[in-house]
């Protein structure tokens, strides 16, 4: 049996961050196995197979509202129970098959799906590899309030796989960047911006790839004129708040609109949306503080990107090469 669990230390300065959390174990214990299993599937009910045959490898990595995990389990036992309740948990299965089941729902698919709430049973065939990326509940709900603009609102998921194709491949690739791109990086992830963009660009993600009620709201109509004092408080919001964790929702309560409203008067008023024009404002941010830079004294391209919220440093200098015209080395070292 082995193990291991670290938590990456602070950052230096700045907000205090929420750590990461990573845990790894591998064994051939059937009851040490399932403990560790039991820590991340919640009422986790398995027996113990009676032929002795068990392997359990598993890595995770847990960071604010967020958790990733990934286990191989290899054993003659083929079916448990479990409980979701109080996240939302999407499972992709990498080997063998498994079937959930759930009062009258069941479950047996090889795309990315999201484990019923409340008790839940499964059965796989011996061997099975699965990745799943969980996210605490209450916050999901508050942003599909907070986007709606109805502090009323309940979120409910009525299916359990994707909406289409096209949004199968948006959550992958969503779950890719955060784990491949975010989650191996230390300096990078426990930046209190890059936390707060991976939770909501993934529970973004879950808002509109899984069937619910936050995509049966109809989106109004954006007719309606705007005044431009509510596009400059969005503006002066922006400019004001860009190193904190802010999003559509929150530029849209500074602007007293609703968010749909002001995704349409920000296409037909300047042409991008208001989260883009917080993406732009960041860029020039990054660039006054490359430009301020002294790098001899230790400061680099990537703390700069991550301390405004950009973690994936390639997409950084693309994106700062499109509107500066330079790459963001040069800057800093001009």
């Amino acid at each position: 049996m082995t193990s291991s669990e670290s938590t990456d230390p602070p950052a230096d300065s700045g907000p205090a961050p929420v750590p990461v959390r990573r845990t790894s174990y591998a064994t051939h214990d059937p009851d040490r196995g399932i403990a560790a299993m039991s820590e991340l599937y919640t009422g986790l009910g398995m027996r113990a197979p009676t032929d002795g045959s068990f392997e359990l490898r598993m890595a995770a990595a847990s960071v604010g509202h967020l958790l990733a995990h990934r286990f191989l389990l290899a054993t003659s036992e083929s079916s448990g129970t479990g409980d979701v309740s109080g996240t939302y948990s999407v499972v992709q299965i990498l080997t063998g098959n498994l079937a959930v089941s759930s009062g009258r729902d069941r479950i047996a698919t090889t795309l990315p799906f999201l484990l019923p709430q409340g008790l839940y049973g499964g059965r796989w065939d011996g061997l099975l590899e699965l990745n799943t990326v969980v996210l605490e509940a209450e916050p999901v709900q508050q942003l599909a309030r907070d986007l709606l603009g109805s502090p009323a609102f309940e979120l409910r998921f009525t299916g359990h796989t994707p909406v289409s194709a096209q949004m199968t491949r948006y959550w992958l690739t969503q779950v890719r960047h955060f784990q491949q791109d975010l989650l191996p990086h230390a300096a990078t992830i426990r930046t209190p911006l890059v936390q707060a963009e991976a939770f909501r660009a993934l529970a973004t993600a879950l808002l509109h790839c899984f069937p619910n009620t936050f995509l049966d709201r109809p989106a109004p109509s954006g007719t309606g004129s705007v005044l431009p004092a509510q596009l400059r408080r969005a503006v002066a919001f922006v400019d004001e708040h860009l190193h904190e964790d802010i999003g559509l929702a929150e530029i849209a309560a500074a602007a007293r609109m609703s968010p749909r409203g002001l995704q349409a008067a920000f296409r037909r008023e300047l042409g991008r949306t208001p989260v883009g024009y917080l993406r732009e404002a960041r860029l020039d941010a990054a660039r006054r503080d490359l430009q301020r830079a002294d790098p001899t004294g230790g400061t680099t391209v990537a703390t700069v990107a991550a301390r405004w919220g950009f973690a994936h440093a390639g997409r950084f200098a693309t994106a700062y090469r499109d509107r500066f015209g330079e790459a963001p080395g040069t800057t800093l070292h001009t």
